[in-house]
């Protein structure tokens, strides 16, 4: 087990989070649960309910977006640091990603259902989450205008 500021450093790591204080990060740390997934295996698939988040502590995933949850074109590979499955806090859809673990896998994980429960007692915390949220949605805007432009505009 990490350490407390271990645990918070983290937490601001990972964009979700990166936004708030340390003294916010302290009220998230206890609510982080273990979880681990060999080589190989899958930790969950598109389609499928969607309940918590991950941050990997150790290993590597790849994320597919493929409907066929055998297919291994990766759109993404995460490491340390990095998390996934955070759409599912925050809404009742199923999972839009299938995830295969290409390194044994520690991770730590936050339920939706003790994320709203943390929110409910600090609900101070919601207004950073928006504002990360809204930082990466800026994000994936730009980067789509630009990915358009270049397409419009070839060299």
């Amino acid at each position: 087990m990490q350490p407390l500021f271990d645990r918070i450093l983290l937490l601001k790591r990972v964009p979700f989070f990166a936004l708030l204080r340390t003294d916010q990060l302290r009220h998230i740390v206890p609510m982080l649960e273990p979880a681990g997934w060999a080589s190989g295996e899958r930790v969950f698939e598109k389609g499928d309910p969607s309940d918590r988040m991950y941050i990997l502590l150790s290993g590597r995933v790849g994320i597919v977006l493929h409907d066929d949850p055998e297919s291994t074109e990766y759109v993404a590979q995460l490491g340390h640091g990095d998390c996934f499955g955070e759409m599912g806090l925050l809404d009742d859809l199923p999972r839009s990603a299938t995830v295969h673990v290409l390194e044994t896998v520690e991770a730590l994980s936050l339920s939706r259902v003790r994320l709203h429960g943390m929110l409910q007692a600090y609900p101070e915390l919601g207004i950073g989450m928006l504002a990360a949220l809204s930082g990466r949605l800026r994000e994936a805007n730009d980067a789509r205008i630009k990915s358009r432009h270049l397409a419009d505009n070839p060299k």
